[in-house]
């Protein structure tokens, strides 16, 4: 197998099993061989060959040209056997719904799955509650429960919880909702969309008013400016990134159950819309992986692919029978459908092979009509297996057009595939490539400069490769501003913010037009791009058939004054940067240590964003306790205001005491030196991903300055979430 470092440290990390110390208990091969065996053996009640399928889904994962989603590869085969990624959950407008679908939501989070919400049925601020003659709060003042209950699943340490918020545009409440997040230090376990009809949308075009409908009688509670509503949304996406929009009307019109009910909302990152209790298996083939050599020059190799979307599918379909639901309720909905999600990743490393650039009508084209041929197989596969295994219960036959039953409701979608397409060694989903070269920390703190595989290939063959090169490129992560480099070179090699917004959406679009469900897609705009940029963009997506789209302007959430610095060349104002407040609630590690004066006691403390504080405490054996609880206060408002940990574990380590110097053989060389020496410990081993107890994360000014919170490169941002190709780490919301 093709697996790189990176890969092999996200495998070992989140995918593998780990035995009673937290060290790996199977090899990477053993857990494609593991998930091959529980998959395969589906087969056996349709009187299929388990044997051979075992072989040929083993295959299909060890030669990295396909991947399923990431609770399949981390609980197949395993006794919690929770396969799905996606869940969609009623949110009802009683207080005995909205706290069911809280612990609903926290059984799949444990389980490895991230849920969707709309909240549209909830009552607006201020409506009068019958039972107890008092006013209601509205839906964003639940969703802060509903992602307060998020940070207490921390799903076994591998996943972290995420969620997808949707209100209808015409809910009372939606002026509250759409500025909810323009603090992004709130509800950060969510991403959030707008649910935006066809009305709506013609309203906005004509500037006039529309009507906001109350959920509970679902008559007119008032009416609002459409344009001037459109236009919050952009300046609040165009601030933070978010809400997403989500066009409501195209997602019903391709719901091919309606009977079952209407589509509210979507998974955690946008591609899946799902009924009230569905889930959905996803899967992306590479198309890295799919390539041949014809007449001197690299093209799409249908045959293999063909192949491999049939298995993909088959195994897709197995996961599905073999799957244990969080809910019974989720089981019997999904089984009704049978929903799957095949998509792809490698796009942009296939179109560098071919010569293609990304934002040029040959790109886009090539992504019509390979998504065009991945549909088209996909649904032959689907109805072989309904001619074996029976079509989706639901299978409504006049809904389709050739007539011929299908085994799942939908087959295609395009996810984001972050960790999926690390571990395979290529682009992620249908996006460009985020950067072709970056800086990568190594624990002993030096670095090393990463490069695209496929650049390297071709400079290299040009004679052009060398390190000073590579490193000029990872300064943006970009070859546009290298001069020296061919112009022919510079023109294909483009990164995702040399493409212009306008052809991020014209891709999205040509592959949407060949996909049941929806397509994951960030559209990045330069920080300097202003609202009308973003406003453009959301109406093209809207024209040009999205089912919504998720933007993202570079350093948008790059504000906190730490990096007014990095963002304008001058230094931050005194006075102006202050501590995040101290959390109610705190996780530690204390470490004992001999210093010259006896013991001092020494605790990293943490939330759910990070470390948080340093306490020291010296015991009974005397010693010079006001030094070293000011030290640590001292480090406690650093760290909380935003400094990287590092740079005081290197201000601190090697001062030293006259009392260490009495005592030779001690393993510090005062107080400052050891809080600096357990506060590195402890943030190594979460980087190297050792079993230190309650350790839920780094300090979150490193993730908002677009650095990764546990080995500081730098993120890349997916459809909501975050994404470190170093060292794997990811997050939504």
């Amino acid at each position: 197998m093709a697996i790189t470092e990176n890969a092999m440290a996200v495998l070992k990390q989140r995918y593998l099993i780990k035995d009673e110390q937290g060290k790996p208990a199977e090899t990477v091969d053993g857990m494609f061989r593991r998930v091959a065996k529980a998959v395969a053996s589906a087969d056996a009640a349709f009187g299929g060959d388990v044997q051979d399928s075992e072989n040929r889904f083993y295959d299909l994962m060890t030669n990295l040209d396909f991947l399923p989603n990431s609770p399949t590869l981390m609980n197949a085969g395993r006794p919690l056997g929770q396969l799905s990624a996606c869940f969609v959950l009623p949110v009802g407008d009683s207080m005995e719904e909205i706290f069911d679908a809280v612990k609903n939501a926290a059984m799949i989070h444990k389980s490895g799955g991230g849920t969707g919400f709309a909240f549209s049925r909830l009552r607006p601020a201020g409506s009068a509650v019958n039972s107890t003659g008092g006013v209601a709060s509205g839906p964003v003042s639940f969703m802060k429960v509903f992602n307060a209950a998020t940070e207490a699943v921390k799903q076994g340490g591998t996943r972290r919880g995420a969620n997808m918020g949707v209100l209808r545009v015409d809910h009372p409440d939606i002026l509250s909702f759409i500025r909810c997040k323009n603090d992004t230090s709130q509800i950060n376990n969510f991403n959030i969309s707008v649910g935006l009809t066809e009305k709506f949308m013609q309203a906005a075009e004509e500037n006039r008013p529309y009507d906001l409908i109350n959920p509970l009688n679902g008559q007119v509670a008032g009416q609002l400016n459409a344009r001037q509503v459109f236009n919050t949304v952009v300046d609040s996406a165009w601030r933070t990134g978010e809400p997403g929009i989500l066009f409501l009307d195209r997602l019903n019109r391709d719901n091919v159950v309606p009977e079952q009910g209407e589509i509210e909302s979507t998974n955690p990152c946008g591609e899946q819309p799902l009924l009230p209790y569905e889930s959905c298996n996803l899967g992306s083939v590479n198309l890295a992986n799919h390539l041949k050599q014809e007449n001197g020059r690299w093209v799409v190799d249908y045959d293999k692919l063909g192949r491999t979307v049939s298995d993909a599918v088959h195994f897709l379909d197995n996961v599905i029978e073999i799957n244990r639901y969080p809910l019974e309720e989720i089981a019997k909905t999904t089984l009704a459908t049978r929903k799957i999600g095949l998509g792809v990743m490698g796009f942009a490393d296939a179109l560098l092979t071919m010569g293609i650039a990304y934002n040029s009508e040959q790109g886009v084209q090539t992504g019509r009509e390979i998504m065009a041929f991945v549909n088209r197989r996909g649904h032959e596969a689907s109805r072989a297996l309904a001619r074996v295994r029976g079509p989706f219960p639901l299978f409504d036959q006049s809904i389709y057009r050739d007539g011929e039953p299908l085994r799942n409701a939908t087959v295609t979608t395009i996810a984001p595939t972050g960790t999926l397409s690390l571990i395979a060694g290529v682009s992620s989903g249908v996006e460009p490539v985020f950067a072709y070269a970056y800086i990568r920390n190594i624990m002993d703190g030096t670095h090393l400069v990463e490069t695209n595989g496929i650049l390297r290939e071709k400079l290299e063959s040009l004679g052009l490769f060398s390190q000073s090169l590579m490193a000029e490129i990872a300064e943006k992560g970009t070859l546009a501003h290298v001069d020296s480099l061919p112009a022919e070179i510079r023109r294909i090699f483009v990164s995702a913010h040399d493409v212009s917004p306008q052809w991020h959406i014209r891709m999205q679009a040509a592959f949407q037009e060949y996909t049941d469900n929806a397509v994951s897609k960030t559209v990045n705009f330069p920080h300097d791009a202003t609202r009308e940029d973003v406003a453009q963009v959301y109406r093209l997506a809207w024209k040009l058939g999205c089912k919504g789209t998720t933007i993202y302007r570079d350093g948008s959430r790059d504000q906190q004054v730490l990096n007014i610095g990095k963002v304008s060349g001058t230094a931050p104002a005194y006075g102006s940067i202050l501590p995040r407040p101290r959390p109610t609630v705190t996780s530690g590690y204390t470490e004992k240590v001999k210093i010259g004066c006896g013991n001092l006691y020494i605790t990293v403390n943490y939330d759910e964003d990070g470390v948080c504080e340093v306490f020291t405490n010296t015991g009974k054996s005397g010693g010079c306790p006001s030094q070293s609880e000011a030290t640590a206060r001292l480090v406690s408002v650093g760290i909380r205001s935003g400094i990287d940990p590092q740079e005081l574990i290197n201000q601190l380590k090697g001062i030293r005491c006259p009392s260490t110097i009495r005592q030779p053989g001690l393993s510090v060389t005062s107080c400052p030196d050891a809080i600096a020496k357990t506060l590195e410990k402890v943030i190594k081993a979460r980087q190297s991903g050792k079993a230190i107890p309650q350790l839920a994360g780094q300090e979150k000014k490193r993730q908002e300055s677009g650095l990764c919170p546990e080995c500081g490169a730098k993120l890349e941002q997916e459809s909501g979430c975050v994404i470190c190709r170093s060292c794997g780490y990811s997050k939504c919301g």
